[in-house]
């Protein structure tokens, strides 16, 4: 027993120790295993997935992609390396936690007969499908256990077959680009040659040692996976560096430029070039890769160098700002209007929003063959976001200011360089959101401005905020009139969402339409013709068992007037004749500049009832009434930050929800629990410890020490130094000898979110447990901040089932013990 001990995994030795304490207070049917929650939960993680789509551009063809069911542990447990922020599996140079397509399937919209390819792999697991920019072919990677490769399908005989004999490096993403001729792609190869994977020997040269000198300010988020000794340098070298070539459909190849850490490889255009970013030394134990060194190059297709366009220094002092950027030239595109034309972005503030100045950013190009002066051809007063491009005279420019909450979108002249104010919005106001506008392929294969007569354009809205609820649109915005005419809107019993425009001109487009029994489905519309969308594909409802659960779209205020919304979620067969039920409040804060937006309607009655394993929406097959999405804002207008009154705003927020629930006759008051993740985790332990209002919490992958992130946390942009009062109120950690109310933990073992490491639930933990509260830890092995293995989705669901089973549905009365040898204790603190 001893020698097995030894062998434990620290992960195993939680879960180990989370069983054996939990045994000790009576939990005597626990055991250190993976669980299986009741059958309900169950079918929601083994349920199959709904496959997605993906359309030519000509809006023709469609390609229906299977989805993989969650994968077992065994394949979470296979070998990882966490580097410079990145997560890669050393056996194939892939990301370590994929989630694939396992088939593929090509049908024409209009007709129901569907193709599936030939030419795959007996077990696919494939990933970054591409359309060719002729529609004739789709390019994917397939993955195996020691490599990727390439392969193409012919769309007219959907047969696929494996191009090329060289592997791919998707280390640092997408590892090719289809060039405009459709006739060759430009890939990220593993170089020939290559050599094994350096030695790394356990015992050290010496300390790892970092340094700040001449007084440099570096305030970094609380990064993961960084980068710690030379040896993480080595393997981190040595597994993204990779070999740019332009590969033939035929399989020929042609080397560009020399081997490197190869974050992008994108052909120009019209073809001729291909923009090379590499990323070099000196690297950094503070921040991830993308902010090391980068050199941004054009090669032209031959493989030669063309012209060094920039080479940025190591970026280990950007201000932690929404609004914060890198200094120097940054975000380096193809102008997908012009056949080989780079533009780019240069801070005019030194990337730093405390600095006074009219003009933030200024955007800059470059055209082929790239010998002349960079122009400067626009000027941001806030932050350039991007252009979408459309023809010589018309695109649209768009910038933000994350402080203010302020978009500006222009329409710009590409010739003269004119420009004209478009929208000038709130982007936290959903209700005056216009939508998207439409685009379409030019000749390069590249999205531009889907431009109609008289200077119109389609513009989509999947969302469609109102007062009356979510209501999905299209409109016709007139860029010279600036005048908009909505075209269609969403309408009850329905909820129809725009997802591309077929024909233009003649107003036909792709929806999903949806109802709270039926399911997503494609239909076809004509906006112009008065008559039923034609239904294009026929995906079955993915748990028929739970037909018969009722939805219903809550609108209340709490105290200080901010309106709030909530859905509602019942039983099967529920009447209110039965009386209020046990509830769970499932929710995620959300900060906003002002009490107007805050107070903007979300949701819509009309939705499919996703009831996910994900949420808190799956307990209502438990005999729960769900009190989901609940409305939590925390509001800080004007010069006010939101975070200055957050505990506050969320219990008041918390409670209009309950009261709103128990007004209706439906919610219990006696029995409410509350649930989140991340920052709704965050919720859940402030709301335990600052109120009375509920019997019990769980929290999953949550913060609760903020002196662990110093330099701003979610959307607080403070620092520690600023703000330290907000920051100690704001934490849970900091007040664990408040809390009385049982509080299970979940945690990934692996998580690599910024600010979410485990060791935020491990040591709340013992807070809690040194001052006597009833709590319970759960570290899940190999997860990371989201859980994906088959066995850790069943165990979180059995964890969360028998939680709230034993301190919400069937509690202990007032000063009585339950099974557990627990004394009941009013609803919270």
């Amino acid at each position: 027993m001893t020698k097995h001990f030894k062998t434990l995994r620290r992960s195993q030795w939680l879960l180990l120790i989370s069983w054996l304490t939990c045994s000790l207070a009576g939990r005597a049917q626990d055991a250190p295993t993976y669980q299986t929650p009741p059958k309900a939960l169950a079918d929601l993680v083994t349920a199959p997935l709904t496959p997605t789509v993906s359309l030519s551009d000509k809006g023709d063809m469609m390609l229906i992609l299977e989805q993989a069911a969650a994968p077992g542990i065994d394949e979470l447990a296979q070998p990882e390396f966490k580097l410079a922020g990145l997560r890669l599996n050393p056996a194939n140079n892939g990301p370590s936690r994929a989630r694939y397509i396992t088939g593929l399937r090509l049908k024409k919209v209009m007709d129901k007969e569907e193709k599936a390819l030939t030419g795959l792999p007996a077990t696919p697991l494939i990933s970054f499908v591409q359309w060719s920019p002729d529609g004739s072919k789709i390019a994917f990677a397939n993955s195996t256990d020691s490599r990727i490769d390439l392969y193409i399908a012919d769309v007219a005989t959907a047969a696929a077959q494996k191009v090329g004999s060289v592997a791919l490096n998707a280390t640092l993403g997408v590892p090719y680009h289809w060039v405009s001729d459709s006739k060759s792609l430009i890939v990220k190869t593993i170089p020939a040659g290559r050599g094994p994977a350096p030695v790394i020997s356990a015992v050290p040269a010496g300390p790892t040692t970092q340094q700040n000198v001449g007084g440099q300010r570096g305030q970094a988020p609380t990064y993961q996976d960084l980068l710690k000794n030379p040896s993480d340098e080595k393997q981190f070298a040595y597994y993204t560096t990779a070999q740019v070539v332009r590969m033939g459909t035929d399989g020929s190849m042609t080397a560009i430029g020399e081997p490197g850490i190869i974050r992008s490889a994108d052909p120009s255009p019209d073809g001729q070039y291909v923009m090379v970013q590499t990323v070099h030394t000196p690297f950094s134990y503070l921040v991830p890769v993308n902010r090391f060194p980068l050199r941004t190059a054009v090669f032209a297709l031959s493989g030669s160098l063309v012209k060094t366009l920039n080479d940025g220094p190591l970026q280990e002092s950007v201000p932690y700002s929404r609004d914060g950027a890198p200094t120097g030239p940054r975000d380096f595109e193809w102008r997908a209007d012009m056949p080989a034309t780079v533009y780019y972005t240069v801070a005019q503030d030194k990337g730093d929003p405390k600095v006074v100045a009219d003009i933030r950013d200024k955007v800059f190009q470059l055209e082929a063959p790239f010998s002349a002066s960079p122009k400067e051809i626009y000027a941001a007063q806030f932050r350039f976001e991007n252009f979408t491009w459309g023809n010589g005279t018309t695109a649209l420019a768009t910038e933000q200011w994350w402080q203010s909450r302020k978009a500006i979108t222009k329409i710009v002249n590409p010739t003269t360089w004119q420009t004209s104010v478009l929208f000038d919005r709130s982007y936290e106001d959903r209700y005056s959101n216009p939508g998207q506008p439409d685009t379409k392929h030019n000749q390069y294969g590249r999205d531009v401005l889907n431009l109609l007569p008289n200077d119109e354009i389609l513009m989509l809205n999947v969302q469609g905020a109102s007062p009356t609820g979510d209501r999905p649109f299209v409109s016709l915005l007139n860029l010279k009139t600036k005048k908009s005419t909505e075209l269609w809107r969403s309408a009850a019993p329905y909820f129809e969402r725009p997802v591309a425009v077929l024909d233009a001109v003649k107003k036909v487009i792709l929806t999903t339409r949806e109802t709270p029994e039926e399911n997503p489905n494609y239909y076809v519309r004509n906006l112009k013709a008065r008559i039923a969308p034609v239904q294009v594909t026929f995906f079955p409802h993915p748990y028929p068992q739970l037909k018969g659960i009722q939805k219903q779209q809550l609108r209340y205020k709490r105290t200080d007037g901010v309106e709030l919304t909530a859905t509602l979620y019942t039983p099967v067969g529920y009447t209110k004749e039965q009386g209020p039920l046990p509830t769970f409040l499932w929710a995620y804060p959300a900060e906003f500049k002002s009490k107007e937006a805050a107070s903007q309607v979300s949701g819509s009655p009309y939705q499919f009832n996703r009831i996910s394993y994900w949420g808190g929406a799956a307990f209502v097959t438990m005999g729960y009434a769900i009190l989901d999405n609940a409305s939590i804002p925390i509001v800080g207008e004007g010069d006010k930050e939101p975070n200055d009154t957050y505990v506050d705003q969320l219990v008041s927020s918390a409670k209009a929800a309950i009261d709103e629930g128990v007004r209706l006759g439906v919610v219990d008051s006696s029995r409410v629990g509350v649930g989140g993740h991340s920052y709704g985790a965050f919720m859940t332990a402030n709301l335990l410890t600052h109120s009375n209002l509920f019997k019990a919490g769980i929290a999953r992958s949550g913060a609760y020490n903020r002196t662990l992130t110093p330099f701003g946390f979610q959307n607080e942009q403070r620092s520690y130094w600023q703000a330290a009062d907000v920051y100690n109120k704001m934490s849970p950690f900091m007040n664990a000898d408040k809390m009385k109310t049982p509080l299970l933990l979940v945690h990934g073992e692996a998580d690599n979110n910024t600010g979410t490491y485990p060791i935020q639930s491990e040591r709340y933990y013992n807070a809690l447990k040194g001052f006597g509260a009833t709590t319970r830890l759960v570290f899940l092995p190999y997860e990371s901040h989201g859980y994906t293995a088959k066995e850790s989705l069943l165990h979180m669901l059995w964890e969360m089932s028998g939680w709230l089973d034993k301190y919400v549905k069937n509690p202990a009365p007032d000063g009585q013990v339950n099974k557990a040898g627990k004394v009941g204790g009013g609803k919270g603190k």
